[in-house]
């Protein structure tokens, strides 16, 4: 099977046949993870590729289809079990791994009838890489366990790569990787725009593009996408994936840091109380490193992409709007960036490209300078995709096209050579400096709905519209009373 929609749409059956006992969609994609990563690393242990077994004898391909019944399901849960505890390749994508197809049946007809049938390994890595991020959109969209807040839209992060332009030998890294989108896009870029040779393209597969990612069942599934792509090692001990708290402490310096950190404002830890109830305690980052001390997740992910920024490296970040206006240690954080970096592009995102709801966000683009008196932003170019675009989930999706007046205006060869246009200004860092609290949430295009109503968009559109205003208030408001019980 060549085409990579069918063979998508061949596990997503599958997956509607098995999903009759009330799990996810997640759930079967993580099975078909597990799965999978067993079948391919047999097939590599055999002719042609004769690699030496990634996984030990008695926990491999061979014994899942040497059983059948009750003794099948036990024999898997001990095998997620045993894996889950080695090093490497194995620990990420079996870290805490569970079975959770409960009915033996239903288990064996997966590992016999699915899996077993197609030789994957002998799939290009395009057929079987677009594949898995077939499956990885459809979990997104699953309204039940989807993992919508870890699925970037692919056309916003093609776009990004696009304007920073990676070159080859140039680390990146992701430190809130989701499932690899823009480690993906980073990887394409650079094996479609250079002619590389050998060893860089040893180092492009193992050694360029680092991701860290907080969450077990997120990291396998990034794991696994980039594995199918040919990124990282072939089930050894390689692995590019590192799972661990990004902010817990700097994990290297990259050239290039592309991120989309999950949205949310508190960084939080529930914990049990003397009485045994459940309280939840803000996580306030404090770190030498860092120009403010804040339990507010989304400016500690600015700074920390800061920290980890060589000098003269380039940085894309997905940031919500309470990131461009908020006082306190926002207004720190802003000050400090606008003076230690060249801060030069913000693109003021429309809604209804991310799963998680009532989100408004924009991508910040700068550049890490070394120690000066002089600030580094002099220029702080913005454009606006938000007034008067409406974009859906399933109708309307964003294209990547929505995105090339973006990319022209950005003008990546020379980004020192722009020109301004109805939906890209500039700003000087003294106008800048003179906001109150320094805000750059910046607007001065008309919204057509406001001037009459024959501009009005779809009823549809106006009712998400309100709907994410109000889930958007709704989680300021949380914030605020979760912020009074603790005070």
């Amino acid at each position: 099977m060549s085409n990579p929609q069918q063979l998508v749409q061949k596990l997503w059956n599958y997956c509607n046949i098995l999903r009759d006992d009330g799990l996810s969609y997640g759930d079967y994609v993580e099975q078909l993870t597990f799965l999978l990563f067993l079948k391919m690393a047999d097939e590599q242990s055999r002719p042609p590729f004769n690699k030496p077994p990634a996984v030990p004898k008695g926990s491999d391909w061979a014994s899942l289809l040497a059983r059948d019944g009750d003794e099948l399901e036990t024999h898997y849960r001990h095998v997620l079990e045993s894996l889950g505890k080695r090093p490497g390749m194995l620990g990420v994508i079996f870290r805490k791994a569970q079975n959770k197809i409960q009915d033996p049946a239903k288990l064996r007809r997966l590992i016999v009838d699915l899996i077993d049938k197609e030789q994957w390994s002998s799939l290009s890595a395009d057929v079987k890489g677009d594949a898995y991020e077939g499956l990885l959109q459809k979990n997104a969209e699953d309204v039940k366990g989807g993992a919508g807040q870890y699925f970037t839209a692919r056309p916003l992060i093609s776009a990004v790569v696009d304007v920073i332009t990676p070159r080859p030998g140039q680390t990146m890294c992701d430190p809130a990787g989701g499932t690899g989108g823009f480690v993906l896009a980073t990887h394409d870029y650079l094996a479609s725009h250079y002619a590389l040779d050998r060893a860089q393209k040893k180092l492009l597969k193992s050694g360029t593009l680092f991701v860290v990612e907080l969450v077990d069942s997120v990291a396998r599934l990034c794991c696994m996408n980039l594995l199918l792509h040919g990124i990282g090692g072939d089930g050894t001990d390689e692995v590019p994936v590192l799972v661990q708290d990004a902010l817990a402490g700097k994990h290297g310096e990259y050239e290039m840091v592309l991120t989309n950190p999950p949205f949310g404002k508190k960084s939080s830890v529930t914990i049990v109380n003397e009485a045994g109830e459940q309280e939840k305690e803000s996580l306030i980052i404090n770190r030498d490193d860092f120009w403010a001390t804040t339990s507010n997740k989304q400016l500690n992910f600015l700074q920390h992409v800061f920290t980890i920024l060589k000098q003269h490296g380039r940085a894309a970040i997905v940031v919500p709007d309470n990131v461009l206006f908020e006082g306190g240690a926002g207004e720190t954080v802003r000050r400090e960036l606008l003076k230690q970096a060249d801060v030069h592009t913000l693109l003021r995102l429309p809604t209804g490209i991310f799963y998680a709801q009532g989100v408004k966000a924009n991508v910040l683009f700068f550049d890490r300078k070394p120690a000066q008196e002089k600030p580094w932003t002099q220029k702080l170019w913005i454009y606006d995709l938000r007034t008067n675009m409406h974009f859906t989930l399933k109708e309307n999706t964003l294209k990547r096209n929505d995105l090339d007046d973006f990319v022209t205006c950005y003008n990546p060869k020379n980004r020192h050579e722009r020109k301004e246009s109805e939906r890209f200004k500039a700003f000087t860092y003294e106008e800048l400096s003179k906001r109150d609290k320094v805000n750059l949430d910046i607007f001065w295009l008309k919204d057509d709905a406001l001037e009459e109503s024959a501009n009005l968009p779809a009823p549809e559109i106006i009712a998400q519209e309100i709907t994410d205003d109000l889930e958007a208030a709704l989680e300021q408001f949380a914030t605020i009373a979760e912020d009074l019980k603790s005070k």
